[in-house]
């Protein structure tokens, strides 16, 4: 890793060395207000103002020290992936556009997450040697305490775990770990065809979700709101402020109460309320 984050030849802090106090830096950062997160994100926008980008990366790095929490179970150094998330999060800035009116930590969680996804999916191991520290002291040991190439009898592994201060199966299931090799999780573009290789994708069960489903998912999810944020623009003033006090207001208004605001009977305001619906629907349906 890169002993820093750079940004143009801006240099942000990274979570390289002491982990700790790159944590502990970060949380000194205040956030960002709405309005002067919008101001940054404008001049960025408009002007391509590279101390507004790293102003607007600085003051949520600390975001993404939480998105990568999340993923501690899957064996990678949480340094890693707080820097992989640090790039999705460079790369929100970049695409952000301040009169969506939502803040940018909202919009960059999607890209945070992807990176993250592609680091694991990149660096991710079916079986690990050693996982623990009394494993990783039995590898090492062991590695030097045997006396050929073959497989320990019986008496040798006795003999290791007796110095080592472990049970003989726990000096026979290293040496299996240590003894067999990497296989790829799916086959290579030759092998398809042939009946003669296999792999663990054609016969392991996830016990858990898939990161590469999740993310399919979470970009679909991305895509369909920024579809209808960009639909929801385009609707004049009242029928944008229709569908908002019908669906998206904590307390939903009745077409009466709405019928009385505009002047108007109820049933005109059901009516303009689905031409509104119709047309959302329409734009987003385009670009599927």
């Amino acid at each position: 890793m890169s002993q820093a984050l750079m940004l143009r030849g801006q240099t942000l802090p990274s979570p390289v060395g002491s982990l700790e106090s790159y944590v502990h830096a970060i949380h000194a950062i205040p956030v960002l207000e709405a309005d002067e997160e919008k101001e940054l994100a404008t001049r960025l926008r408009l002007y391509d103002d590279l101390d507004a980008a790293r102003r607007l990366v600085l003051h949520n790095l600390r975001f993404v020290v939480k998105v990568a929490r999340g993923y501690n179970g899957y064996g990678l150094a949480l340094g890693d992936l707080i820097q992989e998330g640090n790039i999705g999060l460079m790369k929100a800035v970049k695409r952000f556009d301040p009169e969506v009116n939502v803040r940018l930590i909202s919009f960059a969680v999607h890209w945070i997450r992807a990176e993250i996804h592609e680091f694991i999916l990149r660096n991710w191991k079916i079986v690990k040697v050693a996982t623990t520290k009394a494993q990783r002291k039995l590898f090492f040991n062991l590695r030097s305490s045997k006396n050929r190439l073959g497989w320990l009898t019986h008496q040798e592994a006795q003999s290791v775990a007796n110095d080592l201060g472990v049970t003989t199966a726990d000096v026979l299931e290293m040496e299996k770990r240590m003894s067999a090799q990497d296989v790829a999780f799916d086959l290579s573009p030759d092998q398809e065809d042939s009946e003669q290789h296999y792999a663990p994708q054609q016969y392991l069960a996830s016990s858990t979700y898939d990161p590469s489903e999740v993310l399919e998912n979470e970009e679909w999810e991305e895509f369909t709101r920024e579809r209808f944020a960009l639909a929801l623009a385009e609707l004049d003033d009242r029928s944008r402020d229709i569908l908002a006090s019908r669906w998206l207001a904590e307390e939903k208004a009745t077409l009466q109460e709405l019928a009385e605001r505009y002047n108007v009977s109820a049933e005109r305001i059901r009516q303009l309320e689905n031409v509104a619906v119709k047309k959302l629907k329409q734009a987003v349906a385009l670009e599927v």
